[in-house]
């Protein structure tokens, strides 16, 4: 049996590991870095760059430079958080014809599933070159808090870059493995994920070698994204107090202040207050015009109060579905880069009482755990098992616009449950089964997985057939459904997994250019 290994595939940074001689191993990449910035350049000539030269050529070439392409994966191109993000992106952000977002460049369209192959392609290569031979599996970590299209959609994502996908493992699941693994003793842990573009918060309980998820909670939209977008932002406005120059649809300038407003929050890390000088930023009759200003911490601060102060519900959501309280924590895990802001630290003790726990790498936790899972896949690690669970509710809308849920959120996974319905109407020899993902009690409000019909249901009084629904779900979190008529035994399914966003066609389209490549 090849290689299992493991993904942490990142909104801001993508890492690789793997488990050697019975140990978790980060692994370095062609540049010689242990994280991969999670962006593709293209040139004028369609070449492309992975990583680190991507990153290289933002600021001269932002239209062809994709970066936070985690955010749009899943996503429809009218909703709202894509028209968000879409205001500082300075690539092109399209409508595929099933009304998914994509991103075109140089007149050529991309789904973000493709992007990210890319981005996984360049992972793979960098195990395949550690032991000289060809990695064809690999277990990759979302957020908790992706929803199943996002799964399916980066399954597909592997798919175009080479790789079975074994197991899609939530991040701070995979933190948790990584914190624990080699370790004795019970414990309840919070693991704590703030990532470039997601907020995950997991409660987890440690006993004798079962790696139980009790509960989660998060928020897809809260991010280091947003605090890049904060202090970018407050620069824009700045300059243009000072010059009159508004710069909001000059894609190079706006390359240029992000990445500022990138290194300025990482520098308040460690410092109390550092210097941004943008010069020739733009111009106008008088001539050049430059940005230089002084950025201390508690200005950061203040710029990203409203997102920290974000970050309390899911975690207090977290321990009261979890039954505890935050006095039965032992510990907390810091994960992800956002980790490192002094602010955030500070939010985190308030909340749960605490210093965090600083032990571990924030940017490399997750790959370590995914590279844990896919040892206990492939049998170089074991005494570990491990106990997912669902983080959001799952079940039909029924008559009156309500949701009606069949699997409870926080259910262990894998899971399999079954209710009986009936019909509203005398007669009614079809009925439709709209699978929702929520936990608003009206349907309408909740996330559309799915439908499909049930037909050839005996003619019968109404409130007399007898229809069973059952929602199966797997250890990747994907969901299927299947209604049964029990008088009839007719019956028909729906595998969610199929609307990852790509048509079959799509997808093969997607891996014949991939191996082009």
């Amino acid at each position: 049996m090849g290689k299992i290994i493991g993904i942490d595939l990142g909104t801001t940074n993508s890492c690789v590991a793997v488990i050697d001689g019975g140990e978790p191993l980060v692994l370095p990449n062609s540049e010689g870095s242990r994280t991969t910035p999670s962006m593709v350049g293209f040139t004028e000539d369609n070449e492309q760059f992975v990583g680190q030269q991507a990153k290289r050529q933002a600021i001269i070439n932002p239209e062809r430079t994709i970066y936070d392409i985690k955010r749009l994966i899943g996503h429809k191109h009218n909703s709202p958080v894509v028209k968000r993000y879409a205001k500082t992106l300075p690539y092109n952000i399209v409508e595929n014809t099933n009304g998914d977002a994509w991103v075109e460049v140089n007149g050529q369209a991309y789904s973000p599933q493709e992007i990210s192959s890319m981005l996984l392609r360049k992972m793979k290569q960098t195990a395949e070159d550690y032991f000289g031979e060809e990695i064809t599996e690999a277990v990759i970590t979302v957020p908790a808090y992706f929803n199943d299209a996002q799964r399916s959609a980066t399954k597909d994502a592997g798919k175009i870059a080479g790789l079975t996908v074994r197991r899609i493992i939530n991040e701070p699941t995979a933190a948790a493995l990584a914190y624990g693994f080699a370790r004795s003793g019970d414990a309840n842990i919070v693991v704590f994920d703030l990532g470039g573009g997601t907020f995950d918060v997991s409660v987890v309980q440690l006993r004798g070698g079962v790696f139980e998820v009790v509960s989660t909670s998060g928020d897809n939209h809260l991010g280091g994204e947003d605090f890049d977008r904060a202090v970018l932002e407050f620069l824009m406005q700045r300059f243009q107090d000072e010059t009159g120059i508004d710069v909001s649809e000059d894609n190079m300038a706006l390359q240029r202040l992000k990445e500022a407003a990138e290194n300025a929050k990482c520098e308040l890390s460690t410092l109390s207050e550092t210097n941004i000088n943008l010069p020739f930023l733009a111009v106008d009759e008088s001539g050049p015009r430059h940005l230089s200003l002084s950025l201390s911490r508690s200005q950061l601060n203040d710029l990203c109060y409203d997102l920290v102060e974000r970050l309390e519900t899911p975690c207090m959501t977290a321990l009261k579905d979890g039954g505890v309280d935050r006095s039965d924590i032992d510990d907390i895990l810091l994960v992800g880069g956002m980790t490192r802001m002094p602010l955030v630290q500070e939010k985190v003790e308030e909340i749960f009482g605490k210093k965090p726990n600083k032990g571990v790498n924030p940017d490399e936790v997750v790959a370590t755990g995914a590279a844990i899972q896919s040892g206990i896949l492939g049998g170089e690690v074991r005494e570990v098992i491990l106990l997912d669970i669902t983080p959001f509710s799952l079940g039909i809308r029924v008559t009156g616009d309500r949701f009606s849920p069949i699997i409870q959120k926080n259910t262990p996974i894998p899971t399999m449950e079954t209710k009986v319905f009936t019909t509203t109407e005398a007669n009614q020899d079809m009925v439709t089964v709209t699978v929702l993902q929520g936990e608003h009690q009206v349907a309408s409000r909740n996330k559309l997985l799915g439908m499909f019909n049930l037909t050839g249901i005996k003619p019968a009084p109404a409130g007399s057939p007898r229809i069973e629904v059952t929602f199966e779900i797997d250890t990747d979190g994907i969901v299927n459904v299947s209604a049964r008529d029990l008088r009839t035994n007719v019956s028909q399914s729906i595998t969610v997994e199929g609307h990852s966003g790509l048509s079959d066609e799509e997808l093969q389209r997607a891996i014949q250019r991939s191996k082009k490549r």
